[in-house]
């Protein structure tokens, strides 16, 4: 009889303890977690805060100052980058590179810097596609965990051509319908 009782307690326990786990582990992942809310819809990140501390402490305090709302992805370049922050001139202070092992693949988050590669501060991409020759080169400070038709949608866009440099390497195709950050919210 205490067999056929460990037995039955064993069906049921085992079950349940892993369902527990998963959830603290869920719960736990829910800490690195940001929504960006647009106005074509919303794109969840997992933050890598291991792997670059520096840049998600500045992401975190510009979302929570609301730095970010009403700001636009202001570069669209389909099969490349979306890039959202701020072209202008701001106080925001820089923060030092962290590059990392993280792979530049469809959904990567990372920090916009332009040669100089610890002058990132307020702008940010998300890859479209794959990127390999940005691997090592810039901050990966996280991943696309939901929202990825969102990110089409906007990679998608009809984009007007823009050249802000003399020698016209860099384009900055602008969405002609532009896409809002409305909100980032922090899990």
């Amino acid at each position: 009889m205490p067999q056929a009782y460990n037995r039955r307690l064993s069906r049921f326990l085992l079950p349940l303890i892993t369902l527990c786990l998963a959830l603290i582990g869920t719960i736990a992942k829910a800490e690195n977690l940001v929504t960006i809310e647009t106005t074509l819809g919303d794109m969840t990140f997992e933050f890598f805060p291991n792997e670059a501390p520096k840049t998600v402490a500045n992401f975190t305090r510009l979302a929570q100052s609301g730095w970010y709302e009403g700001r636009s992805f202001y570069r669209v370049v389909k099969g490349h980058v979306i890039q959202a922050g701020s072209l202008d001139e701001n106080n925001e202070p820089m923060v030092e590179a962290e590059f990392n092992q993280h792979p530049h693949i469809k959904g990567t988050l990372g920090l916009a810097r332009d040669e100089d590669p610890n002058s990132g501060s307020t702008e940010f991409y998300i890859c479209h596609e794959p990127r390999p020759h940005l691997n090592g080169r810039y901050t990966v400070f996280g991943q696309l965990v939901a929202g990825e038709a969102v990110l089409d949608a906007i990679a998608n866009l009809e984009v007007i051509e823009k050249y802000y440099d003399e020698d016209k390497k860099i384009a900055f195709h602008e969405p002609k319908t532009p896409v809002l950050i409305k909100a980032i919210r922090l899990h």
